[in-house]
């Protein structure tokens, strides 16, 4: 009995650490979720408020007030909040950021147009109007349609236009033309090869053969090119002119060797004389 007795108390004593570890296990389950929740809040609407009042409000919730931009709105005065992310409703966290847009009233601003001046008269032109500059984006920009060459750092195009009747943004942004795009092509290499060869793929390609030097030389067949201008492998444009140094036979070529004759007299012989 005394061992049936012991087996019960071992049973009871696992069934309550049993007990206590479930119940230690469920605590932990629910303070970690009373954590993360107990600080949550629901985000209020600040659209329509002013800046500065709906700044108090999210600091006053723990919140970090950030001004995305300003925009031109008609529907809400200067300074008043347009729209807020996260919206209004949303369970939100102590330290979490909330992002607005600021109006900055009905625009009053009269545009200018700046298309044809330079990237730094158009901005100097919008600062005195009031306006900011956004974004500048030099691209290349091809030539006019009259066949005259496109300036560099001119405005040729410009947002928003002149003549827009809705303006959203203080700020104008630009496009400024970096001139027409070169096309570039890596120069061939024609050392070596016959100058008339070379004279064919050159005019097939569009290019043309300017000065072609004769260098009087014997290590090279004549009419090889010796060197060349532009360099291989260098880049060349529409227009470029190749200069060649070309192989031409020497000046003074050298004397054939003379034979020795058949049979040379002996030293000290007479010379014999045909009758």
């Amino acid at each position: 009995m005394a061992f049936s007795a012991q087996i019960k108390a071992l049973f009871r004593l696992f069934l309550l650490l049993t007990v206590l570890v479930a119940v230690a296990l469920i605590s932990a389950i629910t303070t970690i979720r009373l954590t993360i929740h107990g600080h949550q809040e629901t985000m209020p609407s600040l659209v329509g408020r002013s800046a500065d009042s709906a700044q108090r409000l999210g600091s006053g919730l723990g919140l970090d007030f950030i001004v995305e931009g300003k925009a031109y709105n008609p529907k809400y005065p200067a300074d008043q909040v347009v729209s807020q992310e996260p919206p209004a409703g949303t369970r939100i966290k102590v330290g979490q950021h909330v992002h607005v847009l600021v109006s900055l009233g009905a625009p009053r601003v009269q545009i200018p147009n700046v298309v044809g001046a330079s990237g730094r008269a158009a901005e100097i032109t919008a600062v005195q109007r009031g306006l900011s500059i956004g974004d500048v984006v030099a691209v290349y920009w091809p030539a006019a349609s009259t066949g005259e060459a496109e300036e560099k750092d001119v405005v040729v195009a410009q947002e928003p236009l002149a003549s827009a009747a809705e303006v959203h943004s203080p700020a104008m942004n630009f496009l400024v033309s970096l001139g027409p795009l070169t096309l570039a092509y890596a120069c061939p290499d024609f050392v070596g090869r016959p100058v008339e060869e070379a004279r064919r793929t050159i005019g097939a390609a569009g290019f043309k053969v300017g000065q072609v030097t004769q260098i009087p030389t014997n290590a090279a067949a004549v009419g090889t090119i010796l060197t060349q201008s532009p360099a291989p492998g260098s880049k060349i444009t529409p227009g470029a002119a190749f200069v060649f140094q070309v192989a031409a036979p020497p000046a003074n070529p050298p004397m054939a060797p003379v034979a020795p004759p058949s049979n040379p007299p002996r030293p000290g012989s007479p010379p014999s004389v045909k009758g």
